[in-house]
């Protein structure tokens, strides 16, 4: 693949940057040498590379999952204005 002028101006208006006709064909040569590196990338085998997310060798310390009701369920409805049997109470809304 290879970037021409066209291109080049395409990208410029898509990007709303102003580029005097001097620096299109500079891009051009320096977007067309950028593709040429990363095709060169796809040459490399990596078959036998495992999939990393990080360069650091790190495992994640994880709490315990574990399901409590935080045992302040008396705290909790003592700001309820209305509780019966360790639950809110609210009013009646459609009749």
């Amino acid at each position: 693949m290879s970037i021409d002028e066209k291109i080049v101006k395409k990208i410029a208006t898509l990007s709303r940057i102003t580029i005097s006709e001097n620096e299109i064909t500079k891009l051009s040569s320096e977007l067309n040498s950028i593709i040429k590196w990363v095709e060169q990338l796809n040459e490399i085998d990596t078959t036998d590379v495992v999939p990393m997310t990080s360069n650091v060798n790190n495992t994640l310390h994880l709490r315990k999952d574990v399901i409590s009701d935080g045992n302040i369920v008396d705290d909790i409805l003592s700001n309820a204005p209305m509780t019966e049997d360790g639950f809110f109470l609210v009013p009646k809304v459609i009749e």
